[in-house]
């Protein structure tokens, strides 16, 4: 259906295309977000560089990876050590607010439009930032729930509870404002008790985090609670003065959001489709009259729609 070639791609941030976007949205009976990992890091969750450093300095010295997600596939000799990495990886990036307020900034121009969020996103931000649950599907997963292994049934299970057991365990605390606070490197330690190792309550193996990384993933009845909500709006809101609004994400996983933004936007003549993107801002020229597309820093271009 659509040209591979990549079309509308923006030079700068803004090119006077906010204005644009902020003029469809006003117009629009209803709006999708399409979110992706790019929303995330706009927002300050940043999975290297300084904050890597703050909070996984030992790991990083120990094992000389340089980043987040390298640490979070690595193979510990324990579980011990993989979950006390794991603690914190979870607790930064799932129970802690997001340093800049980007989704702060999203919900604010959307709450009073009839709006659903699918995003690949597992980390929370958008209920905290006030989205309502019932419009919001996670569809891989959320750094909040372990699973059994195997899996040997599909519940899963908040770990809140269990992961600050763990990060006390190493000697690190939660302040007031629920921020992880480091204790000297020489007091801290780089694993965790035996008996904190999560372990399934039916069947004995240990946990996994409830991400959709392999074919373990879970799809528990929340899940498939928000896909029906999901599949509801699609069909409700068809045809209409739709705003299929993608941001920040990349190409890892398109046929997700990209793909499906595309299609819904070329099938439906009165919907128009955005994509805001740090890096690559871009569209179909078969739905291009139809688009806007700017790039640069997401928070920025929100502080300009």
């Amino acid at each position: 259906m659509f040209s591979r070639i990549r079309t509308g791609k923006s030079t700068s941030a803004f090119s006077g295309e906010p204005a644009l976007l902020r003029r469809k949205l006003e117009e629009a009976d209803a709006v999708l977000i399409g979110a992706g990992a790019g929303l995330s890091a706009a927002a300050g969750f940043e999975y290297e560089g300084e904050r890597f450093r703050r909070y996984f300095g030992d790991f990083a010295a120990r094992y000389h990876f340089a980043d987040m997600y390298s640490g979070g596939f690595y193979p510990y000799d324990t579980l011990e050590e993989h979950w006390a990495y794991w603690s914190r990886y979870i607790w930064i990036n799932r129970y802690m607010d997001a340093p800049r307020p980007v989704y702060d900034r999203l919900c604010q121009l959307v709450k009073d439009k009839d709006y659903f969020v699918l995003t690949t996103n597992v980390d929370h931000c958008f209920q905290k930032a006030g989205f309502a649950k019932e419009r919001l599907f996670y569809t891989q997963g959320d750094y909040g729930l372990f699973q059994c292994s195997g899996p040997c049934h599909p519940d899963t299970y908040d770990n809140r509870e269990a992961v600050q057991a763990m990060l006390e365990a190493q000697g690190c605390s939660i302040g007031a404002d629920g921020a992880l606070q480091m204790p000297e490197s020489a007091a801290l330690k780089r694993a965790i008790p035996g008996g904190l190792v999560p372990r399934c309550p039916r069947c004995g193996r240990p946990m996994s985090m409830n991400l959709r990384a392999d074919g373990t993933f879970v799809e528990d009845a929340g899940w498939h609670a928000a896909a029906r909500r999901y599949q509801d709006f699609v069909r409700r809101v068809q045809g209409g003065r739709v705003l299929y609004w993608e941001l920040g994400v990349g190409m890892n996983t398109p046929g997700i959001i990209k793909y499906n933004f595309w299609r819904q936007t070329y099938q439906s003549p009165r919907a128009w489709y955005a994509c805001v993107n740090l890096q690559a801002a871009y569209c179909p020229p078969e739905i291009q009259a139809r688009a806007v597309c700017l790039q640069g820093d997401i928070g920025a271009i929100l502080d300009a729609i």
